[in-house]
């Protein structure tokens, strides 16, 4: 890629509107250098022991659906050598240090497993990159699997030619990913629902919000509660942090 098409593509990342607009344009690019799969996940839910709810990750992936209904629905990503990884490191990594853990016997049987997992559905070399975290709670990171028939030295020498670009890419498509609104599982807003948290936001009574929306105090308190179950959480200004987490608040309207 020169120079020109790296300015280019760069500025339609930074200008991309939609996760499905940004996802689609970045599989595309990264294909271009012979990472054909992608797993990306974000979590802002993170502890000492847990990565959070899972139907409160962000995640993107173009891997195929019998992949996925394994490595995420079962949660084998839990016991990923390489996500272990990512939790404790920043930058990007070759999956041939699981090669060298390996022969040295530091996998755990339960790693072994997902390993075995993945070389049966060909997901046997490629880089993960582990996005730098923007808080205790935050972790980032990207899979990129290679194109069945490359090896892990194949997809070496790529990185070694055009590494400094594909981490790029991946960071500023990781940092814009951050700015747009997104919605798990049964995480989705009613505009009434989001409206009224927008208010509870802006430090308006009930009282006051049922005057601007042109509602009772009732009716406003069923879209809270609404939006409170949707996004599973007890108390409104739990809701209120959750939606602007997921950028579901104060959003432009598409026009039809």
């Amino acid at each position: 890629m020169t120079s020109a098409d790296m300015r280019s593509y760069l500025h339609f990342l930074s200008n991309c509107q939609s996760m499905q607009e940004l996802w689609t344009a970045h599989t595309e690019r990264m294909a271009d250098y012979g990472f054909d799969r992608l797993i990306y996940g974000f979590t802002r839910y993170r502890s000492g022991t847990s990565l959070g709810d899972p139907e409160d990750f962000i995640i993107l992936t173009n891997h195929d659906k019998d992949y996925t209904d394994t490595f995420l629905g079962e949660q084998h990503y839990a016991n990923a050598p390489m996500v272990n990884w990512a939790l404790t490191h920043e930058g990007a990594s070759s999956w041939g240090i699981l090669a060298a853990e390996n022969r040295l016997k530091d996998l755990t049987p339960a790693e072994m497993r997902v390993l075995d997992f993945n070389l049966s559905m060909g997901v046997t070399a490629g880089y993960t990159i582990s996005f730098k975290s923007i808080s205790a709670r935050s972790k980032g990171a990207i899979a990129l699997t290679a194109r069945r028939g490359l090896s892990q030295q194949d997809i070496d020498a790529v990185w070694k030619n055009h590494g400094r670009d594909i981490h790029l890419m991946n960071n500023i498509a990781h940092l814009k990913i951050l700015t747009l609104p997104y919605s798990g599982p049964n995480r989705n807003l009613t505009k009434r629902q989001r409206e009224a948290l927008e208010w509870v936001g802006d430090g308006k009574t009930m009282q006051d919000i049922a005057l601007l929306m042109g509602l009772t105090s009732a009716t406003v308190e069923k879209h809270l509660r609404l939006a409170r179950e949707n996004l599973a959480v007890e108390t409104t200004a739990q809701a209120v942090l959750k939606a602007a987490f997921a950028n579901q608040m104060f959003i432009l309207e598409a026009e039809v």
